[in-house]
């Protein structure tokens, strides 16, 4: 997000996501996440998948 200077609210705004969803997302306490989400959140942000998640065991 920083580096394509979008703040969490205008993401949460074009992703259609609301802001403590997003923010449990970013914060990586979320369990799962929807195809169309990442989908809708790759797009706003330019990017791939592989560039936002992370594998945890």
């Amino acid at each position: 997000m920083a580096k394509r200077k979008i703040s969490l609210n205008e993401l949460s705004e074009k992703v259609d996501i609301t802001l403590s969803n997003l923010s449990i997302l970013k914060t990586g306490k979320g369990k799962a996440i929807r195809f169309s989400t990442l989908d809708a959140i790759c797009k706003a942000l330019d990017c791939q998948p592989g560039d936002i998640l992370e594998y945890r065991e």
